[in-house]
């Protein structure tokens, strides 16, 4: 989802509150506060020597332990008056991917994408996923043909498609191969 996209969600669905969920049946706290607001730039070069350049934007929520047991979410308003104070600071790159900075005393910090979004009457619900890593330079170290999970949302059990010894057969990527 492009942070344009998700501004026009929030503005679509005035004043109702904002939940995120991070992992099945566990929702972000109501004491989240949306923290800092990140233009991220990736400029990598993978195991294979091909380059690679993208932007990102990243919200990072965080959970304040003053407020514990608190019981109503930051509404879509005011998450859009943080949102338009940081632009007016400085510009946010909306036509990036957004991704939500996440974690907790049982959730390790993860930077996850919105998988899906529903409403109701008075609340936003925001599904966030868990993205797996992958070898990026798969054309070049022969794994093209084994079929990796990157969609797998984490609310739904992750279970891998092929295991490490799988990987490693299917691939010259190995030790000895010259590519990873």
């Amino acid at each position: 989802m492009k942070v344009s996209e998700f501004i026009k969600v929030l503005e679509e669905q005035k004043n109702k509150e904002l939940l995120f969920s991070y992992t099945k049946d566990k929702l972000v706290g109501a004491n989240y506060h949306l923290t800092e607001v990140k233009n991220v730039q990736f400029d990598t070069t993978d195991c294979g020597g091909k380059t690679n350049f993208w932007e990102e934007t990243h919200f990072q929520l965080w959970e304040s332990p003053t407020e514990l047991g608190k019981r109503d979410y930051m509404t879509t308003d005011k998450i859009l008056a943080i949102i338009n104070r940081v632009d007016s600071i400085k510009a946010i790159k909306k036509d990036t991917d957004l991704k939500m900075e996440y974690g907790n005393d049982t959730f390790a910090t993860a930077v996850m994408p919105v998988k899906h979004i529903e409403f109701d009457e008075k609340r936003v619900y925001i599904n966030l996923f868990s993205e797996a890593t992958r070898c990026k330079a798969n054309d070049v170290c022969g794994i093209s043909g084994v079929e990796i999970d990157t969609e797998s949302p984490i609310f739904d059990q992750q279970k891998p498609k092929a295991k490490l010894s799988e990987l490693q057969e299917a691939s010259s990527c190995n030790p000895n191969s010259g590519c990873c």
